[in-house]
């Protein structure tokens, strides 16, 4: 496996990665028009599963997914389920895209986290990477403009855990492989969300099937995607990149639900950019 440090490489896959999110942020929001988020995670991460299978054979068959390390898994998945369940959650209560500007606190716990617990450090570059996206994500948000309302807290219990998940994920990269960890957090879902989902099902119609079908497919594929990025870059790194997911966001809620774009959302993404591009070129001294 190729775990050569590469800014690059990282930026290719952070692209699927954003790509993927935003549209799996449209799908949610559609599927839990009609059903509850307990039984969508649930389906998502079964259905998953199944589309994993190709990768998981090419890797070499589920021998090759042994771990060393199952209890990391385990806490690992319990953050990112809580993570996600609050993501979904805040989707359908506040707009589109202040639910992906408050989920971009994420990177201030997730340098806290990869310093302290991972041995990264935070240079000149990172640092301005982190000050810029923030900015931009308040000019995006203006909290103090209005009354925090409970979605708002959601979205920002779902930053705190993804920044977890995300952390642990990157040490995870050190003895496991891409497919491994992929495939350890589907089962490990499904495990978490099976009683749940079943106390809530309800048969999805055709049209929210596509729906799922979308998630699934992206929630798999859009994990795969990150954990590539995090063998070629370390997290302090891959995480900015991801601040390019609000001024997308935003431009998406316009777009489709004819939520408000403003001068704000516009100069606060201008900021998000301007600190991705630094903190690029912070890591161009890196081994390409």
């Amino acid at each position: 496996m190729d775990h050569q440090p590469s800014t690059t490489k990282a930026a290719f896959w952070m692209t699927g990665w954003l790509s993927a999110m935003m549209l799996m942020a449209i799908a949610g929001r559609e599927a839990t028009r009609a059903l509850d988020v307990f039984q969508i995670m649930e389906m998502r991460s079964i259905i998953g599963l199944f589309i994993l299978y190709p990768l998981i054979h090419l890797a070499g068959g589920f021998a090759a997914l042994k771990t060393s390390r199952p209890w990391q898994h385990v806490v690992r998945n319990m953050a990112h389920y809580g993570a996600q369940f609050a993501w979904f959650l805040a989707l359908t209560l506040i707009p589109l895209a202040q639910v992906i500007s408050i989920e971009f606190t994420m990177p201030i716990w997730t340098a806290i986290l990869a310093v302290a617990f991972l041995g990264e450090r935070m240079g000149l570059w990172k640092n301005l990477a982190v000050v810029l996206g923030v900015v931009g994500v308040i000019l995006i948000v203006r909290p103090g403009t209005n009354e925090i309302v409970p979605g708002q807290l959601i979205a920002l219990a779902a930053a705190v855990g993804f920044a977890i998940s995300v952390t642990m994920v990157k040490s995870l990269t050190r003895t496991d492989s891409v497919v491994a960890i992929l495939f350890w957090m589907l089962v490990i879902q499904s495990a978490i969300g099976l009683v749940p989902a079943l106390a809530v099902w309800r048969w999805p119609s055709a049209p929210i099937w596509g729906w799922i079908l979308v998630i699934a497919f992206l929630g798999t594929y859009s994990h795969y995607c990150l954990t590539r990025a995090m063998l070629h870059a370390d997290a302090t790194i891959v995480v900015p990149m991801d601040f390019l997911r609000v001024p997308l966001a935003a431009l998406a809620g316009w777009l489709i639900y004819n939520e408000r774009l403003d001068t704000f959302t516009v100069l606060g993404a201008a900021l998000i950019l301007s600190g991705n591009l630094l903190n690029l070129k912070g890591a161009g001294g890196r081994k390409p």
